[in-house]
């Protein structure tokens, strides 16, 4: 069970997010980040009990602060189109400024430790989206969500190796969910 947040598990945290910034997951040891939050390696252990446990505190926490930021976006919004739209461009906006968005959007891929996490997410947001593609009417709405998902990440990838927004894939994807075959 996780420990509760206190200011070293989150000086960890961040230095763990710097690290894999720099270095990808491949180059988040251990001694890598207690090295970049300047404490000792017991402190490391103190606060998870292995490298595996840390990666995933570190995937939940990028993703928890991802899904805070277009929670926050489409706060009030009733469901449907324009709330897709504001959803989908908040996502894409704080993966493009968001610390770590490389090794936990392209790297968690082929990460056996985070393929279930990113999975077990993945469906939690797919769920979300339903209620706004049901009033489209898209008449399998969580198959369409857990699609429009994976489309949306993996524009978030392409934007982030063009270091650049990539306005025709984002307008692409608008148009086909706003578009429902029913």
């Amino acid at each position: 069970m996780p420990r509760p947040a206190d200011p070293g598990r989150n000086a960890l945290l961040t230095a763990g997010a710097e690290t894999a910034e720099r270095s990808g997951l491949r180059g988040l040891s251990v001694n890598a980040v207690v090295e970049a939050a300047g404490m000792a390696k017991g402190s490391f252990y103190h606060h998870f009990p292995s490298r595996r446990e840390y990666v995933l505190a570190l995937h939940r926490r990028y993703h928890d602060e991802l899904t805070e930021l277009v929670l926050a976006a489409v706060a009030g919004m009733p469901v449907g189109a324009a709330r897709i739209r504001v959803a989908t461009t908040a996502y894409l906006d704080a993966c493009r400024h968001t610390r770590g968005t490389k090794a936990f959007l392209a790297q968690s891929r082929t990460d056996v430790d985070l393929i279930e996490a990113m999975q077990e997410r993945n469906e939690r947001v797919a769920v979300r989206l339903e209620p706004d593609l049901t009033v489209l009417g898209w008449p399998d709405p969580h198959a369409t969500a857990t699609m429009y998902v994976a489309m949306i990440a993996e524009i978030a990838l392409l934007e982030l190796y063009a270091a650049a927004e990539r306005p025709e894939l984002r307008a692409a994807a608008l148009t086909m969910i706003e578009n429902s075959p029913a």
